[in-house]
């Protein structure tokens, strides 16, 4: 019997409430697994017990749902449950019953992003070409290396855009990868916002290696207080993003460019009408069942 699975990429403190709120709404079954690990094989705990908890610093679990189970309302209450849920931490996948314990992502390696954006694993040396714009990544304890959709959508989305000497903003900055890939592309200037202090210091960390680290600003939510962008991006989910639509417009001069992303298919409706009141030219594009909506602030 076929079984849907939710994988949640988190860290070791985040997760008795993650598995907690998995429990709650209906998992099958959680399998805990080390994500650092280089191979499926490695050493997964099934069902610790109570008070139990793995020795790992980055955990991926791995909870089974019935086939037919609803990805936009688990990716809804999961948004609930766990307000500082990032897209790139989630991800589903169809498994058939004998498949389940496979890891839920391939190894890391070079992966190009439109016209000529590249991300490299920090171990793998690009060749010299000057014409490759590439960004060195070390994902860290934050989450963000451009496997998952989300992301994908948006390092396209960038690299399609003239940067050269503007402000972008990037909200829900994780490993701080669209922030960097902007000023690598010609950005002068980026902010990263992001709730978690470790996605912050990983940003930091992997501007530092990119040698861009002059050029961003970091700040948590609370004390996000940047002048309105020039290119504006959000990469979370859905339910935030219908919530801080007023602030996502505020912090967008006129005439800039945005995108959104971390919406599941079937979720962009709400936000379309809900965006509209303050971008134009709104246009949905798809990756494997996630949603990027791109337009202009009015």
């Amino acid at each position: 019997m076929p079984f849907l699975e939710l994988s949640l990429v988190v860290r070791l403190e985040q997760q008795p409430s993650v598995e907690d709120a998995l429990e709650e709404l209906g998992a099958l079954s959680i399998t805990l697994r080390d994500a650092d690990a280089e191979t499926p094989d490695e050493q997964a705990i099934f069902e610790p017990g109570v008070g139990e908890l793995p020795l790992w610093s980055t955990i991926t679990l791995n909870a089974l749902f019935d086939a037919g189970a609803d990805r936009r309302g688990l990716s809804e209450a999961l948004g609930e449950f766990l307000p500082w849920l990032e897209p790139d931490q989630l991800s589903f996948a169809e498994v058939a019953d004998q498949d389940w314990e496979r890891a839920w992502m391939d190894q890391f390696h070079p992966m190009p992003f439109g016209r000529r954006l590249w991300i490299y694993p920090w171990n793998i040396e690009p060749p010299a070409d000057e014409e490759l714009v590439v960004v060195r990544l070390d994902p860290g304890l934050a989450f963000g290396s451009g496997t998952h959709p989300t992301t994908a959508l948006c390092l396209e989305w960038l690299d399609g855009l003239e940067l050269a000497g503007r402000a972008v903003t990037d909200f829900g900055c994780g490993s701080g990868i669209l922030a960097i890939a902007a000023l690598k592309l010609g950005a002068a200037h980026a902010v990263g916002v992001d709730n978690d202090p470790q996605a912050l210091t990983a940003s930091i960390d992997n501007a530092q290696r990119n040698d861009v680290a002059e050029r961003l600003t970091v700040s948590l939510p609370q004390d996000f207080d940047s002048a309105p962008a020039d290119v504006f991006v959000a990469n979370i989910l859905a339910g935030p993003l219908g919530e801080l639509a007023p602030t996502f417009a505020a912090a967008a001069r006129p005439g800039a460019p945005f995108a959104i992303s971390g919406i599941l298919d079937g979720q962009q409706d709400e936000l379309l009408a809900r965006y509209g009141e303050w971008f134009e030219q709104l246009r949905v594009d798809a990756r494997d069942g996630w949603i990027r909506i791109s337009g202009l602030r009015r």
